[in-house]
C-alpha cells in the first residue's frame, strides 16, 4: 500500500512526525524486516570508523534521538541525529516546512527544535542500535554570539561519551548571525578552542571521537580555502559538505520561492557538489568529507563520491523517494 499521496496531502510538519511513529510502530512489530530488503554489506573506513556502508542519514530527520533503532534498522551505514541544543527550544513559529514536489525540493526555518541535549542523551542510551551514530550539536537561538562556542563546548562535552562523531553544526540559515560562525576570526577561535576540548575530552574517556564541521553552500570560494586551510591547521576529523542553501536561483518563481529558510533537495545538488569539488581540491585527501545536498539517485551518490566524498547523507530525497532511494544507492554505487 503506497501511503505517500495521503501523507502528501497533510501539512509537511503533520506529516514528517507521522511518518516516524509508523516507521516506529513497524518496527516495533517487526514488520520492518518484511517490509525492507536486506542491503548489501559495503563497509568504509572513514575517520578511523568503520561503517556498514557509505549512505548516512543527515541531521534533521530526528532532532531528538526518537528513532534511532527504527532508522537504524532501514540499513543506513550511519544515522546522525540533531541538530540539539544545550537547552530546549520550540524552534520558529509555524508554517516552518514547504514542500515544492515539482522540485523534488523542500523550504525549511525549523529553528533547531528540539527538546535539548539532555532528552536526546536518554534516548541514545536507550537504544540498542549497534551502528554508527552522529549527534549534530548547534547553538540556543538566545544565546549570544559572543557566548556562542559555550554552548558547542556544553554539547561537546555531553554528547561526547554517547556519540561515534560530532557534527558541530555552523551553517543552518535558521538561527540568526549562526552563519557569521564560518568567517574570519570568527571560525578560527571556535575550532581551536573545540579541538582543545577534543584533546581533553578524549584523555578523559580513553577514546578519540571525531569532530566534523558543517558548512554552507552559500560560501565564497575565498571562504571555502579559507575555511579548508583552518580544518588542516587544527586538524578537525571531518567536514560535512553542505547544509541547506539561501539561494532561490533553482527554483525561479516557484509561488513558495520567497519563504525564508534553507532549500534542500534537488535544486542543491549542483551547488553543494560546486563545495565539495573545492573542498576536495584544498583537502587533497587529508581531511576526509561528508556529502549531503540533492542526493535523490544512486547517480547523485556516485557523482558526490567521485566528487571527492568518503560518505553520503540523504534526507530531502527520502521524502520524495522513500526508503527505496536507501536501496538503490547502497545497490547501485560503485566504491
Amino acid at each position: 500500500m503506497n501511503l505517500y499521496p495521503l501523507l502528501f496531502r497533510l501539512d509537511p510538519e503533520t506529516a514528517h512526525h507521522a511518518t516516524l511513529k509508523l516507521l516506529a510502530w513497524t518496527h516495533a512489530a517487526k514488520l520492518d524486516k518484511l517490509l525492507n530488503p536486506k542491503l548489501p554489506e559495503k563497509p568504509v573506513t572513514v575517520m578511523g570508523l568503520t561503517f556498514r556502508n557509505p549512505v548516512g542519514l543527515a541531521a534533521g530527520l530526528d532532532k531528538n534521538g526518537n528513532y534511532i533503532d527504527a532508522l537504524g534498522a532501514l540499513g543506513f551505514g550511519f544515522l546522525e541525529i540533531g541538530t540539539v541544543t544545550p537547552r530546549p527550544q520550540p524552534g520558529n513559529p509555524r508554517p516552518r516546512l514547504f514542500r515544492l514536489p515539482e522540485h523534488q525540493a523542500i523550504i525549511n526555518r525549523m529553528g533547531f527544535n528540539n527538546a535539548g541535549i539532555d532528552h536526546l542523551l536518554e534516548n541514545v542510551n536507550k537504544a540498542s542500535y549497534q551502528g554508527i551514530l552522529g549527534i549534530n550539536i548547534g547553538k540556543n537561538f538566545d544565546t549570544p554570539m559572543a557566548k556562542a562556542v559555550d554552548d558547542y563546548l556544553a554539547g561537546l562535552r555531553k554528547a561526547y561519551s554517547c556519540a561515534d562523531y560530532i557534527t558541530i553544526n555552523i551553517s543552518s540559515p535558521n538561527t540568526k548571525n549562526l552563519r557569521q560562525l564560518q568567517q574570519g576570526d570568527e571560525i578560527r577561535r571556535l575550532l581551536e578552542t573545540l579541538k582543545e576540548e577534543q584533546r581533553l575530552l578524549q584523555d578523559r574517556h580513553g577514546r578519540h571521537v571525531p569532530l566534523v564541521i558543517k558548512i554552507a553552500p552559500d560560501l565564497e570560494d575565498e571562504e571555502i580555502r579559507h575555511i579548508a586551510g583552518l580544518l588542516l591547521d587544527f586538524e578537525i576529523d571531518g567536514v560535512i559538505a553542505t547544509n541547506t542553501t539561501i539561494a532561490r536561483d533553482a527554483i525561479g518563481d516557484h509561488p513558495l520561492a520567497g519563504e525564508a529558510g534553507g532549500l534542500s533537495g534537488a535544486p542543491l545538488k549542483q551547488r553543494s557538489t560546486v563545495v565539495l569539488k573545492a573542498l576536495a581540491a584544498e583537502l587533497n585527501g587529508r581531511v576526509p568529507i561528508i556529502a549531503a545536498g540533492g542526493i535523490c539517485s544512486a547517480a547523485d551518490a556516485q557523482e558526490k563520491l567521485d566528487a571527492g566524498a568518503s560518505l553520503v547523507q540523504i534526507y530531502s530525497g527520502l521524502i520524495f523517494h522513500g526508503t527505496q532511494l536507501l536501496a538503490d544507492i547502497v545497490n547501485g554505487i560503485r566504491l
